[in-house]
């Protein structure tokens, strides 16, 4: 059995359509949607709103942690918009939409996907097409194999769509019971798994899957959403811990076989 996992595709949908060549099924740990490319500032819903030169600032801001300036520099461009007539919400969903329209048409059959912590599961029904399987907090078994799934992120200063409650979030991580290979869009609150080392910033790792592959022992724990980790791999117990990386830069999957 082979699977081939994605994180953080965040629009990479050329790359996307190849990922499950050679493998049994593809697994994608959500993040499709990309807001705006750190890398490439011209990449993104907001550039494509805002245009690059205030891509480039609103960067500059976050990186360094000046998160309230950001969000002001940020309503001042979506006030002058609506002063236009473009309601925010609209725009959004708009880009969001056609953005959802090419990546699910990208997913091989078969995929089983979870959402990542910018991904708005309300709009995935739309596009959720025959051979892919969106899992929450639920359960499948591949090639013998039980895979559980827990989607989204924890609340952060960057106030993504898709961020939620650390007892709702908890709450996901139990219902899973006993499996294999324990499946999320973000890391355990590990330290080494939640710094990234180019953002110079630990993001929110998970006390709720740390404390499941204690319980639990799955054989691995697979995630994303920290682009440059300062460890990719590593133990923590009986579990192989492993940052599958970060799809939309790379556009090679991370490969388990069994």
């Amino acid at each position: 059995m082979r699977l081939h996992v994605v994180s953080d595709v965040h629009g990479n949908a050329w790359d996307l359509a190849k990922a499950g060549d050679g493998a049994d099924a593809l697994v994608c740990l959500g993040d499709l949607v990309l807001f705006l490319d750190y890398a490439d500032h011209s990449r993104g819903i907001f550039p494509q709103l805002f245009g690059e030169a205030n891509a480039d600032r609103i960067v500059e801001l976050r990186t360094a942690r000046r998160f309230e300036e950001a969000r002001t520099f940020a309503r001042g461009l979506w006030a002058e918009l609506a002063e236009r007539g473009v309601e925010r919400a609209t725009a959004i969903e708009s880009a969001v939409r056609a953005q959802y329209a090419e990546l699910f048409a990208a997913f091989p059959t078969p995929t089983y996907a979870t959402y990542g912590n910018v991904d708005i599961p309300a709009l995935w029904p739309e596009y959720t097409q025959e051979g892919t399987t969106v899992l929450d907090g639920e359960r499948v078994e591949i090639g013998g194999l039980v895979l559980g799934f827990v989607g989204g992120g924890l609340p952060s200063p960057m106030r993504t769509p898709y961020e939620i409650p650390e007892e709702e979030y908890a709450a996901k991580v139990e219902a899973l019971g006993e499996v294999d290979i324990l499946c999320s869009h973000i890391p355990p609150d590990v330290p080494e798994l939640t710094y990234d080392t180019v953002a110079r910033r630990f993001e929110r790792g998970s006390g709720a899957l740390l404390d499941a592959i204690h319980r639990v022992r799955p054989r691995y724990a697979l995630f994303g959403h920290v682009h440059q980790p300062l460890v990719r791999r590593m133990r923590v117990g009986a579990t192989e811990c492993v940052n599958v990386g970060h799809f939309a830069s790379s556009g090679t999957p991370w490969a388990l076989e069994w």
